[in-house]
């Protein structure tokens, strides 16, 4: 019943993004254009050559290139429905609305296995996953997909028979559970490392605190607290989490070997680092609160990593939750200050300090932190954690209704108001572009190709349109300009000429597409004027587009 009220939720939250699934896209058509082409790969890769996944169609003739930015290999079945332009945005659309629904799910199993009634778990669940701050990433699919962190957490928990109100049973130990929830964690990392890898630290943490529990308890009582299967299960299922973070650690260390400027240094972290107010302004994108907070959101240098208000009915349910709550004091307690210090962290280097200490020295101590570059995407777990708190004030109150004087129904009634509030909160205002349109001269070119103009706005959609029988491209848009790219770049500046053909050939470009109507303002401005004699080269126009043969 929650897996199907999560996804009727997000329907609805999400909406209108299944009204047009095959030609719009919610945000905007930059990032998410790219993303719906990481997905397409990721499944074309595992039905064609899984041993060559990282090795995409995309930035010719370079090698690593699906690793280039933080790429979600987790969504590769996903990438097996269907095939070309219009399936990629389709399935790109189910991904993002299905990735709130497991947030949902994912909160309210968890707090389920804590302690909480059904219906605190779904105002955590609402709260979680159609918070006001997410709403500024609509186009980072991979920083929606956080369903798995929740989800995993529930798991391990119930496999370890553990939660807040009841605290540990050794009876209601559940090895399959554990097992599940290593293997969700795993699948969490592979849809990416900017949420992934924090999630890579907190289970070290963890893991780290209950070896020395269980250390403790054996030295007091000369027993241990876990079982030979619950020990097996966690190093089975820690074994599969683990390989799945060395192999796609390993890749990503391939990458900056290779491309020494995709190294993000800790200026990337200091331009993004959020204000203390920006716990408490609301993204443009929010119905309703977006309005209200124009004149702060114009105060921020980068309004979209840095508006990360998380409610204001969780912030109030949480605020009562450390006082007013079912679970115990201590474990109030500890909540409490992980709210405080993972809101801490997330501030980067705005925290007093410069962040230091704070996310300034995890980066020089956890390796890969350095590369984390918005310290603001902590709200992840900060809301996860206010959604708790809120969570056992919820069901404090339910837990006392049969005691209290007033009518049964009012106060059943009364305990859904929390839920309507977070809902409205979570309703959207995000537009949802028409992409464009493939060129028709893209499929009769032969590959490898070069689309001019090639920049971050033309080569996102030339990804996504590559994707109709992924031709090899010189085109590609991440964060960083590979060295092979630029080069490539620059040279096409002059075409057509002796000098660019020569060197377009040389690196294997057999033809390029010119597309007219995307030249104006670009360095290419007038390439479609230039005459093509004595070059050994033909001109063909198909549909408005240039396509210039090499070969």
């Amino acid at each position: 019943m929650a897996a199907i009220a999560g996804v009727a939720l997000a329907v609805l939250l999400t909406w209108p993004t299944l009204k047009h699934p095959f030609t719009t896209i919610p945000g905007d058509a930059g990032d998410p254009t790219l993303q719906a082409w990481q997905v397409a790969w990721a499944g074309h890769a595992l039905a064609t050559d899984p041993l060559h996944l990282w090795h995409s169609n995309t930035f010719f003739p370079a090698s690593y290139t699906f690793a280039y930015t933080d790429s979600m290999p987790g969504y590769a079945l996903a990438g097996l429905l269907g095939h070309g332009v219009e399936a990629a945005l389709f399935r790109y659309n189910l991904l993002y609305v299905l990735a709130h629904a497991l947030a949902f799910v994912g909160a309210y199993a968890l707090v389920r296995q804590l302690g909480g009634i059904r219906t605190a778990a779904a105002v955590a669940g609402v709260a979680w996953a159609f918070a006001p701050w997410r709403l500024a990433h609509s186009g980072h699919l991979n920083v929606l997909s956080i369903g798995g962190i929740a989800l995993c957490l529930a798991m391990l928990a119930r496999g370890h028979g553990w939660s807040l109100r009841d605290g540990h049973r050794p009876a209601r130990h559940r090895p399959g559970w554990i097992v599940a929830g290593w293997l969700v964690a795993a699948w969490q990392v592979s849809l990416g490392l900017a949420i992934g890898l924090p999630l890579v630290y907190f289970l070290a943490a963890t893991g780290l605190v209950v070896l020395a529990a269980v250390g403790w308890a054996r030295w007091r009582t000369g027993r241990w607290a876990l079982g030979r299967r619950v020990v097996l299960a966690n190093l089975l299922g820690g074994g599969v989490f683990a390989g799945v973070c060395v192999w796609l650690g390993t890749t990503y260390l391939r990458v900056v070997e290779l491309n020494p400027q995709a190294r993000r240094d800790l200026a990337w972290t200091e331009m993004f680092s959020p204000p203390l107010r920006g716990y408490f302004v609301a993204p443009a994108d929010s119905w309703l609160w977006g309005e209200h907070f124009t004149a702060a959101r114009a105060q921020l240098s980068w309004p979209p990593e840095m508006t990360l208000l998380p409610g204001v009915t969780l912030i109030m349910l949480a605020v009562a939750g450390l006082s007013y709550s079912v679970f115990r004091v201590r474990h109030r307690v500890l909540l409490g200050l992980g709210v405080l210090v993972s809101g801490a962290l997330g501030l980067g280097t705005s925290l007093v300090g410069q962040g230091d200490p704070g996310y300034l020295t995890l980066s020089r101590l956890l390796p890969g932190w350095d590369a984390l570059r918005t310290p603001g995407r902590l709200m992840v777990w900060t809301s996860l954690l206010l959604a708790v708190l809120a969570a056992g004030a919820i069901t404090e109150f339910g837990r006392q209704l049969p005691t209290l004087k007033w009518p049964r129904l009012a106060g059943r009634i009364l305990l859904l108001v929390p839920l309507l509030l977070v809902v409205v909160e979570g309703v959207n205002r995000t537009p949802h572009p028409t992409v464009p349109t493939a060129p028709a001269a893209l499929r009769s070119a032969p590959d490898p190709l070069l689309v001019l103009p090639s920049d971050s706005y033309s080569d996102a959609h030339v990804m996504l349109w590559s994707t109709d029988g992924f031709p090899r491209v010189a085109n590609g848009y991440v964060t960083f300009v590979p060295a092979s790219q630029q080069q490539i770049r620059t040279a096409s500046t002059t075409f057509p000429d002796r000098d660019s053909v020569a060197y377009l050939r040389q690196v294997g470009i057999r033809s390029v597409v010119v597309l007219p109507d995307r030249l104006a303002g670009t360095p290419w401005d007038g390439i479609t004027t230039r005459p093509v004699d004595g070059l050994g080269i033909t001109r063909e126009e198909i549909a408005g587009a240039l396509v210039y043969r090499l070969d």
